[in-house]
């Protein structure tokens, strides 16, 4: 298999070790194109509100039913170099702002598929990839003209942006409930800084349970505890309480080297245990000292300590992750305390109830009723396992439009009205540009109508009808025009409701064009043995992880264990 590349003399020179591949020049790009396209495909039926979701299976049967267009791609576990690229673009898509990962990629699959037919009329990738980026760079100013600056505190307008980023997703019946609930918590934890706000959505803790129905989801002013009180004798509820967060252990510590203690009788052996009583029961003592009538621990409680503090008709947690700790100090106000001899009053968090509840056959701690909670828990049920699943990607999506709004306040329809809006705006924009970068420009225009048309085509819409109205409407300088996917024909977006942050238009554009171009600069594709997916995965190679021998096989690693049968 060794590959033989030959210099202009008659002599072979094997380059590359036995069992690389290299693909040059227009076939290697041709492959990546492909790939992209290929991945663009299994995600362009899930888009928009009359998407259609994906059911995927991992190695270990587990089952994922989904239409997020990142959580498709992450499952997947894609061999191809080029398409890991893509699903790269929904990952960042997804870090940034939360929604709009299937556009970009698919976006970015529709860049690169109208690539390739320039490719094909021999326009050189470079220009292409200068066309593209300054055409990427013109859509986003023409996205920034017409969206609207809106006040970061407008709960209605909030309300209708975290509803259509529901309505794509499974939960979209119980969007109202849902978009209110998002809203709540996102505004409790937003702070002001200056003129701007600053969200970060780590503070709201998302606790999900199988049960009940997607109705039954609420917000909780203040933190979920998936964990139960530690002692039968402790109270389960407490109301006005003062809670003490610890992130040390309440038990005797071990001593670090090995140590000895000689106890010769029976004498010793108690006035031993006693004083480890004594120490634990002081510690308590502080806790006691201190007003506090709920301790949450990070680390252990020793049963003896449980004990005085179950007599003390104090509530205790154990084993409370470090996450949570934090999220707890900001929703109840307290400080938390490493030393005990630190613990003060003033050191101690409020909350309305301390109560343990259960819920279906576990019993978890609810912290509620916190004053003015700068961090608080989404509690959300589903029917059964894998919709709670979906419902909290939902949710999450949704809690990210919001804060994006917030942080960056302004908003554009959705429908694919704006990539309409731009398209039709690029095409005029591009006759001002001379030579061959005229042509990619062009092309970006109509690569960006393929959101409305994909949209057009999963709801059983006529594309090519669809579309040449939606362009004519939008020449008459309707900017809002775009396809209510629900009802099925085209309308105003804007009196529809359906508003998107500009945030995530603007990373779609930025995200699709730049894997694209990257893709696009790509003439040479270089696979050495051992490297996955030799060649473009089993094609032009070996099949993925076949390269020469199977791993662990390598020469004489087989043998030496055969010596004593010879």
């Amino acid at each position: 298999m060794g590959m033989q590349a030959t210099s202009k003399g008659t002599m072979p020179v094997v380059l590359l070790k036995e069992g690389g591949t290299e693909r040059k020049g227009r076939e290697a790009t041709k492959n990546n194109i492909a790939a992209a396209k290929i991945i663009a495909e299994i995600v362009h039926t899930s888009l928009g509100p009359r998407g259609m979701d994906k059911m995927l299976v991992d190695s270990l049967g587990d089952v994922t039913i989904t239409n997020d267009g990142a959580t498709i791609l992450k499952e997947i576990d894609v061999q191809h170099p080029a398409a890991k690229m893509l699903v790269e673009i929904a990952k960042t898509t997804d870090n940034e702002v939360g929604d709009g990962t299937t556009s970009a990629v698919i976006l970015a699959g529709a860049l690169l598929e109208h690539a390739e037919f320039l490719i094909d009329q021999d326009v050189h990738p470079t220009i292409i990839v200068d066309g593209y980026k300054k055409a990427a760079r013109k859509t986003k100013e023409f996205l920034e003209e017409i969206a609207d600056t809106v006040s970061p505190v407008d709960k209605i307008m909030l309300t209708k942006i975290a509803k259509t980023s529901m309505q794509t997703k499974l939960v979209r019946k119980d969007s109202d409930l849902l978009a209110e609930i998002v809203v709540k918590a996102v505004t409790a934890i937003s702070e002001k800084e200056g003129e701007k706000y600053i969200v970060d959505i780590d503070d709201i803790k998302v606790e999900k349970k199988a049960g009940g129905s997607i109705k039954d989801s609420t917000i909780i002013q203040g933190i979920v505890l998936d964990k139960e009180i530690v002692h039968g004798g402790m109270p389960r509820t407490i109301t006005d309480a003062k809670i003490a967060l610890i992130n040390t252990a309440l038990e005797i510590s071990k001593t670090e080297t090995d140590a000895k203690i000689n106890i010769s009788n029976p004498q010793q052996l108690k006035s031993f245990l006693d004083e480890e009583n004594r120490m634990l029961k002081n510690m308590v003592d502080k806790v006691i000292g201190s007003g506090a009538n709920v301790v949450l621990c990070q680390k252990g409680l020793d049963d003896m300590a449980q004990h005085y503090l179950a007599k003390a008709g104090i509530i205790a947690v154990r084993r409370i992750k470090e996450s949570d700790l934090t999220k707890l100090a900001k929703a109840t106000g307290a400080r938390i305390v490493t030393n005990l001899d630190d613990l003060f009053e003033k050191d101690l968090g409020s909350a309305q109830i301390v109560e343990e509840r259960k819920i279906e056959e576990d019993k978890w701690v609810f912290i509620e009723g916190c004053k003015h909670p700068k961090s608080v828990t989404l509690l959300l049920r589903g029917g059964s396992q894998r919709v709670v699943d979906e419902v909290e990607r939902s949710i999450h999506d949704s809690l990210m439009v919001v804060k994006d709004v917030i942080e960056k306040p302004q908003i554009v329809a959705g429908g694919g009205a704006p990539e309409t809006y731009a398209s039709t705006k690029l095409r005029s924009w591009a006759k001002t540009l001379d030579g061959r970068e005229q042509l990619a420009a062009e092309k970006f225009a109509d690569a960006l109508e393929s959101i409305p048309l994909i949209l057009a085509e999963n709801a059983g819409m006529d594309p090519i009808d669809t579309l040449t109205i939606l362009r004519a409407k939008q020449q008459k300088g309707e900017k809002w025009t775009g396809i209510d996917v629900m009802k099925g024909k085209i309308a105003n977006m804007k009196s529809s409701d359906i508003i998107e942050p500009l945030a995530v238009k603007l990373q779609i554009v930025s995200a699709s064009s730049e894997a694209a171009c990257m893709l696009l600069r790509i003439d040479d594709v270089i696979a050495t043995q051992g490297s996955r997916g030799g060649g473009g995965g089993g094609e032009g190679g070996m099949p993925p992880g076949m390269g020469g021998m199977p791993p662990g096989m390598g020469g004489m690693g087989g043998m030496p264990d055969m010596g004593g049968m010879m």
